[in-house]
């Protein structure tokens, strides 16, 4: 994954240039909306800006794209961009500097100007129209009605553009209650769904069960207009049988909301407004059926994105179960293979310290000549015991399957017994620093640790070709403990896969892939985090931090 491939999931345009003024990125949507160009100053001529300095030589204060990348500070400009077809196109630009890379942002805001001319041309045929209502007042009554119609099918149209624009069916819902009760000039307005016994319950602000009300039922005859599925208007003096009467007469609109043939909902409007709104009722019906397929799509949806959330935590479960069982079984079959190896040489050891022990007793009995060459060998091979014997409880305590619960360590101690463990792939050919701090007792599960330094020790060794060295630096500060393991190798082509499961950069039959994503679930367990830098032909670098508990 490239440094800037994050922008690509930007739904702007997004423009990356280096210090030296040159274009190093463009994400897909900047190269989908502008066209190509091979330099960046050609690009600058198709942009523009009304904002100039009166009076001034510089040039690259005519250009927002220049003015951007010269600007010490953050920068923002709101610009036209003119494309081959001569179309014009408002984008708000805001730059920022990150290093030595400037970031340029387009956001496109050619709708939302296009809307504020259409707006002010909309102002001005108001203000004409009412500069034609003082000439003449006898138009008065049907500019009134005009306008009141171009409201209505404002308004509806506003609830149109809102079912179509959203997923979310708390807000279809609360948005259509809104500009409804604004239409018809409601003091009441609420959504009310059916149940599976076909029971109506008032819903408040959202679809959530805590939020429903007490069931409501109505009279027989409006029972039967919503059965309909058409939007009716009736007079009342109660808006359902188990509410309290009103004052005086009002008159209630419903609208069923059905999808083919189920019933899903009605909305319910009272206002006191005598008008008869017979001119709307029709659209209101369009507008049903808009919000009955909005309602099954958003619960469609929403069950969908349950559904995908639910398999991924389910996955990702699985991958860390079957990456646990895959360690524990590797770590069972090496504690029992240890502990055989360690048997089978403890056995045949035994018999050759005793032959050494005795070997010494008759080389004091010798004459000094044959004795002290004896000697020099019996000392060879007594040393060479003794280094057996290290390697086995190096080995056992490497293994250490018994050690469940976490302990006080010496982290120091742990990284030393592993690298008499690894010393067959350093031996002659790598020169291990270590940079050992200060720490004190780590409370970890040293085996599991041990685990994770041999796999990047080795991995070290064998990214090294040749001669070369590795550095282990051990620093407790701000009460995490920091182990940095850094080499001298080749350096890794992919960095950002390295943590997967199954990905290697050794040949078939060499590595599983496995080390480094076991390593990160280790470093996990104990609450830490394990990073890589790496440049190529140079080495890489392990950073293990782990919080001191």
């Amino acid at each position: 994954m490239g440094r800037f491939d994050i922008f690509n999931k930007f739904n702007t345009a997004v423009m990356v240039v280096n210090d030296k003024n040159t274009v190093v990125f463009r994400n897909n949507v900047f190269m989908r909306v502008f066209s190509d160009f091979d330099n960046l100053k050609k690009f600058s001529h198709k942009l523009d800006y009304s904002v100039h300095a009166l009076f001034d030589n510089d040039m690259t204060i005519y250009s927002p794209i220049l003015q951007a990348i010269s600007s010490p500070e953050d920068f923002s400009a709101h610009v036209m961009y003119q494309n081959i077809n001569n179309e014009h196109f408002y984008y708000d630009l805001s730059a920022s500097k990150k290093g030595k890379y400037i970031i340029l942002v387009f956001s496109d805001v050619t709708a939302k100007v296009e809307y504020e001319y259409i707006s002010k041309l909309a102002k001005k045929r108001k203000d004409k129209i009412n500069e034609l209502e003082e000439e003449n007042k006898n138009l008065s009554k049907i500019k009134q009605q005009a306008q009141s119609q171009a409201m209505k099918l404002l308004l509806l149209n506003n609830i149109s553009n809102i079912i179509r624009e959203s997923i979310d069916t708390s807000k279809i819902l609360n948005s259509a209650l809104k500009e409804l009760s604004e239409l018809f000039g409601a003091f009441k307005a609420y959504y009310a769904v059916y149940s599976k016994d076909m029971n109506a319950y008032i819903v408040s602000n959202s679809l959530d069960k805590k939020d429903i009300a007490s069931k409501i039922t109505f009279d027989k005859n409006t029972e039967t207009l919503i059965s309909s599925a058409k939007t009716f208007v009736n007079s009342c003096m109660k808006e359902y049988i188990e509410a309290k009467p009103f004052k005086e007469l009002v008159q209630r609109v419903v609208l069923p909301i059905y999808h083919m043939e189920k019933k899903l909902a009605i909305i319910v409007l009272l206002t006191k407004q005598k008008t008869k709104f017979d001119d709307v009722l029709e659209i209101m019906d369009g507008i049903s059926t808009q919000l009955g397929n909005a309602i099954i799509q958003a619960e469609l949806y929403e069950k969908n994105a349950r559904m995908v959330s639910e398999l991924t935590s389910a996955l990702n479960e699985l991958k860390d179960t079957q990456l646990k069982l895959i360690n524990s079984e590797k770590m069972a079959s090496l504690g029992q293979l240890i502990a055989g190896v360690a048997h089978e040489i403890n056995t045949p050891i035994s018999s050759i310290k005793s032959n050494n022990e005795i070997a010494t007793k008759l080389i004091n009995k010798l004459s000094d000549s044959d004795a002290e060459l004896l000697k020099e060998i019996n000392s060879i091979d007594k040393e060479a015991i003794e280094r057996i014997n290290r390697l086995v409880i190096s080995l056992r305590k490497f293994v250490r399957l018994d050690e469940a619960e976490s302990q006080e360590t010496n982290i120091n101690k742990e990284l030393d017994l592993t690298l008499d463990l690894i010393r067959h792939e350093t031996k002659n050919r790598i020169t291990i620093v270590k940079n050992y701090g200060d720490l004190p007792l780590i409370k970890c599960y040293p085996n599991m640790l041990n685990q994770v330094f041999m796999n990047i020790l080795v991995n070290a060794a064998h990214a090294i070709s040749g001669e070369g060295s590795i550095t282990i630096d051990t620093i407790f500060e701000k009460n995490n403990l920091k182990v940095i393991i850094s080499d001298t190798g080749c350096g890794i082509k992919e960095p950002e896969k390295i943590f997967f499961a199954g990905y290697t950069t050794k040949s078939a039959g060499v590595g599983t892939g496995l080390g480094l994503a076991i390593s990160q679930k280790i470093i996990e367990k104990h609450n830490g985090k394990i990073e890589v830098k790496t440049e190529l032909g140079k080495g890489s670098s392990f950073i293990i931090t782990i919080p001191s508990k």
